[in-house]
């Protein structure tokens, strides 16, 4: 079975030469680079990863894809993009020619980050990604998925995928999955798909973490498991990268082995055009 971690940051230090701008801390303060990653891959079982660029670095995606193009068969990245740089708009028709780039990655689940989707100013990246079948991943709270909802309605060819299924904040257990009846009623759109990705953060519970399991099967339920992707969000998993893996591939007896085939990496790697091995 082909394991694929649908997120995953790596990130260089905040140095006058390569300064982060003021938005949030990192996951931890040692950054995570390529060759740690492989390591822990190694260990863990993991074959590919989708590197995720972090938004504490800014709209930057240098790191990520040095990585993809020294390690194709293991890492493709989700690249960061400013809509609101001067140029922005020509780099979305040539996006994927990128070595190594499978789609855009966008973050707005902070009150500074979130006026560009919430004010529509952002609203001329779906049209052009939907023209140029760049997918994308959205990170946003669950009180704005109506929005994402919308946009997947009006862009019936646009890729999208729900990041951490629109968990973000410090909440835990039924506080944190209280408005998750949204996310769900996204699966209607067939151009959404959800990653279930960093959800022993959001419980107060031990490995292998049960008390979320009841949503991750909701999501399963609603999506299927075609547009349902593993993922751990690695540098912030309260967990070894090991148990990160068989949560899902161990203690979910639930799932069929061909939920599992296409929840633990063979979704994710058709809904972005990455071409399994």
């Amino acid at each position: 079975m082909l394991i694929v971690d649908a997120q995953v940051h790596i990130w260089g230090a905040n140095t006058p030469q390569r300064p982060w701008p003021a938005r949030h801390k990192a996951h931890r303060e040692v950054p995570i680079g390529k060759d740690e990653l492989l390591r822990e891959m190694d260990a863990a079982g993991v074959d590919r990863v989708v590197i995720v660029p972090p938004s504490w670095e800014g709209d930057r995606n240098d790191l990520a894809l040095a990585a993809a193009q020294a390690r194709p068969t293991r890492f493709a990245v989700m690249g960061r993009l400013d809509p609101e740089a001067p140029g922005a708009r020509a780099l979305i028709a040539t996006w994927r020619r990128q070595p190594g780039m499978l789609g855009l990655r966008f973050t707005f689940h902070t009150p500074l980050l979130a006026p560009p989707l919430t004010e529509g100013r952002i609203n001329w990246v779906w049209a052009e990604a939907e023209k140029a079948g760049v997918p994308i991943m959205v990170l946003v709270p669950h009180a704005l998925v109506p929005l994402i909802d919308g946009i997947a309605g009006r862009h019936p060819g646009l890729k999208l995928v729900m990041d951490h299924c629109a968990l973000t904040g410090g909440k835990k257990d039924e506080e944190a999955f209280r408005d998750f009846d949204r996310l769900i009623a996204t699966a209607k759109r067939p151009n959404v798909a959800v990653k279930v990705s960093g959800f022993p953060c959001f419980t107060t519970d031990a490995y292998p973490y049960r008390r979320v399991h009841p949503y991750i099967r909701r999501a399963h339920d609603a999506f299927g498991p075609q547009r349902t992707f593993w993922g751990t969000d690695l540098s912030r998993l309260p967990c070894s990268y090991r148990r990160g893996v068989t949560m899902f591939t161990e203690e979910m007896p639930w799932l069929t082995a061909v939920d599992r085939e296409w929840i633990m990496g063979r979704g994710v790697c058709e809904w972005l055009g990455w071409t399994p091995p």
